[in-house]
């Protein structure tokens, strides 16, 4: 996304927040929720406690997926049919979902859902320890969208925590029974450290909520992406919701105005059935007395859905269409440049990564790689940055590559240094802050469809203009370059990749200004150090705060190492990415005229612990020589924070040489 949502017509291809809801074969066949329940050691006790306890009527379909012992038949189903009322079913292949109808799995099968019926496979020996949960829950997701909802109980593993997710990814509504209540933790203990369950219950509460969100208008209508469908609120819809998307923009800098509105309002009210509110109106009033649902609503919306190796076929094209074409001719002293937008928690990037090191293995050339990724979320660049991740979100990597690229880390997998040294990773806006240049590649898959036209219309024309002459795009499965055929030459119409055209036309580039209602009005003659405000404002609210107070100039900002962690308005005409091992250090990238004065600004503003200035440094670029000016103002986000900087430029005056 959020990718970048962090943002994304809308991509059929599981888990993608946007897809599923809005791709089912007919409308009709989501007017009930089906309900997946995974257990493992213990089950039987929490299942029969959670049934027990659940009314006969909630409009649900429910799958019970359990670890069986696939040589002995099962009694689950005539055990559980003395707990209730409800007709309790051992699952036959390709048999129809119905609600308030009981399910059970039968012994030594998988099983999935496709077009609202159960399939089952034969499991061998072999796939003795497969995730049948995990399938099943997937499945779930990828068929039936934000009807779907995942309830994780006792059991020993982690099966069903990568389901879990991405039913929540997909507007599902996700569940783990308690740990006090549990026989064995591991398995709710797993899915509730992602950060992604919604309630934790023993498993009679579950009984209850589910038994409540079933009345509620996201559940109960044809089309739960629809605000008009779930609220009767005498405020017109369109008026309440831009007041939401105004407290969005100003507690998290954000503005989804114009993120794609289907996306935003299946978001809202997904929150809406976990609050138990019917209206509109009275969500925007907790919104109001809330901050903390504010923080909820803006990670809602920015959910992380990624993937290594997601699309394997796309990466085996990357290697036969578009390497090749990178190596071709290449002087050995230009690196490869990548920039991967909207990288999430960075599987995006690593396995390009990953892909082109082994493209470059027996390749008689070897030039430096330099990959920049980039999200809006700050949480998920700081987990991109460490490189480690669970053994259940390597499913999709090869033994051979987790060998060659990954290395245990106490129970995890951190990516490789010859890997992690490869990749820069930094927040980003790809709204407000200007695109990386010169870049052979540009990756952004499933991030587009989380907008609407008009924003997709900006991007596209930046992503133009950061692509050398020779540069490719690649694009998700259900993206494509809309009207910009003039810019981009389709190359791989499966796996959307494209090659960069001349554009007949000097293309404008506007990026929007996030406008912080406290923003000072001090004059530039006085850059003063902002303490902290009482409410601990965030070090992007401070940046704001000081940049829009100096009407405006461009900047970065950079931790006490020099290194960048924002950006801040068009800053191409100071910086440039150097050849070589990627960086994003400043004094690496600000061009040759800035550098020692900027050093000298900056050294002088960490010494004296106040703002300091540079100006009259003269630049030239061509034809075209100009001052600037330097500003270092020392920030600090809270009194426990590490040193920020934050380096405005400015330009004094130009004239042609």
């Amino acid at each position: 996304m959020t990718a970048q949502p962090s943002a994304q017509s809308d991509d059929p291809n599981p888990p993608t927040p946007a897809a599923a809801s809005e791709a089912l074969p007919d409308p009709a066949t989501a007017r009930f929720p089906i309900v997946g329940i995974g257990a493992s050691a213990g089950g039987l006790e929490a299942f029969t406690q959670l049934l027990t306890h659940l009314p006969t009527d909630t409009g649900m379909a429910f799958v019970l997926v359990q670890h069986l012992d696939p040589h002995h038949p099962s009694l689950l189903c005539e055990i559980l049919a003395r707990t209730t009322a409800m007709p309790v079913h051992q699952v036959q292949d390709d048999m129809m979902v119905e609600p308030n109808q009981i399910y059970v799995i039968p012994p030594n099968n998988s099983i999935r859902l496709a077009q609202g019926k159960l399939h089952l496979t034969r499991r061998e020996q072999a796939q003795k320890s497969s995730r049948v949960i995990d399938t099943f829950f997937n499945s779930l997701a990828e068929d039936w969208g934000d009807k779907a909802i995942a309830v994780v109980l006792s059991g020993g593993d982690a099966d069903g925590t990568n389901g879990l997710e991405a039913i929540k990814a997909v507007g599902g509504i996700t569940f783990a029974q308690s740990s006090e209540s549990a026989q064995v933790t591991s398995m709710p203990s797993t899915a509730i450290a992602t950060g992604q369950v919604d309630f934790i219950l023993p498993p009679e509460a579950i009984a209850a909520e589910l038994a409540n969100i079933s009345r509620h208008p996201y559940i109960t209508s044809a089309k739960s992406s629809s605000i008009s469908n779930a609220s009767a609120d005498p405020l017109d819809h369109t008026e309440v919701l831009s007041t939401i998307f105004t407290l969005l923009r100003t507690a998290c800098g954000v503005d989804f105005t114009h993120y794609k509105r289907t996306t935003v309002q299946r978001r809202i009210l997904r929150r809406m059935a976990l609050l138990h509110l019917d209206q509109l109106a009275d969500y925007l009033g907790h919104l109001q007395d809330n901050p903390a649902e504010l923080r909820a609503l803006y990670q809602e919306i920015l959910i992380h859905v990624t993937s290594f190796f997601r699309d394997a076929a796309a990466f085996e094209a990357l290697k036969r269409e578009v390497f090749p074409a990178l190596l071709r001719d290449r002087p050995i002293e230009h690196p490869i440049r990548i920039w991967v937008a909207g990288c999430s928690t960075g599987e995006e990037a690593y396995s390009i990564g990953i892909c082109l090191l082994e493209f470059l293995t027996h390749h008689p050339r070897q030039p430096q790689i330099q990959i920049f990724a980039t999200d809006i979320s700050e949480s998920a660049i700081e987990r991109a940055r460490t490189g480690i991740y669970l053994p259940r979100q390597l499913t999709d990597v090869s033994p051979e590559r987790l060998q060659r690229f990954f290395l245990p880390v106490e129970g995890s997998y951190q990516i490789s240094k010859a890997v992690r040294e490869r990749c820069v990773f930094a927040r980003q806006n790809l709204l407000n802050d200007p695109p990386f240049s010169r870049m052979d590649l540009i990756s952004c898959r499933n991030v587009l469809i989380y907008f609407d036209t008009s924003l997709q219309k900006k991007l596209l024309p930046m992503f133009h203009y950061g692509l050398k002459p020779t540069g490719f795009l690649i694009l998700g499965a259900s993206e494509t370059v809309g009207d910009f055929t003039n810019l981009f030459h389709l190359v791989d119409r499966k796996h959307k990749i494209y090659t960069k055209q001349s554009a007949s036309l000097l293309l404008s580039m506007e990026l929007e200004r996030v406008n912080d209602p406290i923003a000072s009005t001090a004059s530039t003659a006085s850059l003063p150090i902002p303490e902290a405000p009482s409410n601990q404002s965030n070090l992007a609210d401070l940046a704001d705060q000081i940049v829009l107070s100096q009407f405006a100039p461009v900047g970065v900002v950079v931790n006490a190492q020099l290194e960048i962690v924002q950006f801040r308005g068009q800053i191409g005409h100071y910086l440039e990415p150097s050849p070589g091992q990627a960086s994003l250090n400043l004094l690496n990238m600000v061009k040759e005229d800035l550098r020692l004065a900027l050093r000298t600004t900056i050294y002088q503003a960490k010494q004296d612990h106040k703002a300091a200035q540079k100006q009259g440094i003269l630049m030239q670029d061509g034809t075209r020589t100009w001052q600037v000016q330097v500003d270092v103002v020392p920030i600090k986000p809270d009194a426990a924070s590490e040193d920020y900087f934050l380096i405005l430029l400015s330009e004094m005056s130009v004239s042609a040489v």
